[in-house]
């Protein structure tokens, strides 16, 4: 009897030390009110310091394993792991979706403070631990968001970035050269740019009124412009505006003043190949057609015009009869008039059109105007024949003076 309790009495550590290496299953809650450590590098006496849970070992992971396998409760499993297992790994803390075999967040050592920093009223901070609006970047140079558009999906890559420094605000091309196609400087004003509702563009404006509507409010003189289009390559020739439309093309210009005399021009391309000078006063006022010839309501003053006479731009000459030009000018009706289009004080004199056309036949078809040209050779024909007379009459007074004065000497 003795024996068998000595044998039990040794047989117990035994057993006591082989429980302490086994799993344990507690099937009531486990309350520790200290600190726990857990991890194979845990030792007796160990300083927790502040900590309440301490993993500690070469490979720190937190698996959170779901075993749900019925219907359609969620059943993914996550893993928060601190470094790489590997030799020359990262040091890093993660955010594993074990289940996909990804890992969705990733904290670098020696990521800066604030990183990546969430505020009470749910605006994030990314260098800065401040945000004061819902996503705030802080950085000590340039500050950029990238947008990188890898090829993974097949698509072209292609990145962009947009960042804002002490120099301006920008969007690079980041792919071709890092060029900078959009620029915005510091103390730019407000509505530098608006795009409206409809798609209106404002520049300097934020009510624009038409597709593209500029406003300058400064006080310009002739040498500033307030729309500039310009080709600096001077070895080149450039169509620098472009008016296109299906139909008529005016391009407008306004006089905003109170009362003004004039309220707008109109410069138009017409779709009968006409271009023409419009206004609210008068009306189509200038008109140039395809061939370049003009017509104007208004009276044309130069110190000088400049008739095309040389011979050889002409051709089909013919001689004319100067008596039958005088003939034809003394049945031509000449009288004094005014234009439906001016005032009764705005006295004319000259031949109608019709009859000019019906005497001479010059110009076309055309028996509405008079050509500066045909009035002109008609009157030095007219001269000439004037001329041709006189001499014949001086002639012939010369005979008669002769004649007389041979009878004369004959009666005495």
């Amino acid at each position: 009897m003795k024996t068998t309790r000595k044998l039990a009495l040794a047989i117990i550590p035994l057993v006591v030390s082989a429980n302490l290496y086994a799993d344990q299953v507690i099937n009531d809650d486990l309350i520790i009110t200290s600190s726990a450590c857990m991890g194979f590098d845990c030792v007796n006496g160990e300083s927790f310091g502040f900590d309440t849970l301490r993993l500690k070992e070469n490979n720190v992971r937190i698996k959170f394993d779901d075993t749900s396998s019925t219907g359609s409760f969620p059943s993914n499993d996550w893993q928060l792991t601190a470094n790489d297992s590997s030799n020359g790994g990262q040091n890093k803390f993660s955010i594993d979706d074990t289940t996909s075999g990804r890992t969705p967040f990733t904290i670098e050592a020696k990521a800066p403070s604030h990183s990546l920093y969430v505020d009470d009223g749910g605006r994030i901070g990314l260098g800065t631990n401040n945000p004061v609006v819902e996503i705030h970047i802080s950085n000590g140079d340039s500050p950029t968001i990238r947008l990188e558009q890898n090829g993974s999906s097949g698509f072209t890559p292609q990145t962009w970035d947009v960042a804002g420094n002490e120099t301006n605000f920008f969007i690079r091309d980041a792919t071709n050269g890092s060029t900078l196609p959009f620029r915005i400087r510091p103390g730019a004003p407000s509505n530098s740019l608006y795009i409206d509702t409809d798609g209106d563009i404002g520049l300097g404006t934020a009510s624009p009124d038409a597709q593209l509507h500029v406003i300058d409010s400064t006080s310009t003189n002739l040498s500033t412009s307030s729309v500039l289009v310009e080709n600096t390559n001077a070895a080149r020739n450039s169509v620098l505006l472009e008016l296109a439309h299906a139909g008529n093309s005016y391009l407008k210009m306004s006089n905003t003043e109170a009362s003004p005399t004039v309220a707008y021009w109109l410069l138009g391309s017409r779709q009968d190949g006409t271009f023409s000078f419009t206004n609210n006063v008068g009306g189509q006022v200038f008109i140039v057609d395809s061939t370049g010839n003009i017509t104007t309501k208004g009276t044309v003053t130069a110190n000088n015009v400049l008739l095309t006479s040389d011979v050889n731009k002409k051709e089909n000459f013919q001689t004319i009869n100067g008596t039958e030009i005088l003939g034809a000018i003394s049945k031509l009706a000449i009288s004094k008039w005014n234009y439906k289009s001016q005032s009764v004080s705005e006295q004319h004199i000259g031949p109608m059109a019709q009859d000019f056309y019906k005497l001479f036949g010059l110009g076309g078809n055309d028996d509405k105007h008079i050509s500066a040209i045909d009035s002109a050779g008609i009157s030095l024909a007219a001269i000439q024949a004037l001329y041709d007379l006189n001499m014949k009459k001086d002639q012939q007074i010369e005979e008669l003076s002769k004649r007389i004065s041979d009878l004369e000497m004959k009666t005495k």
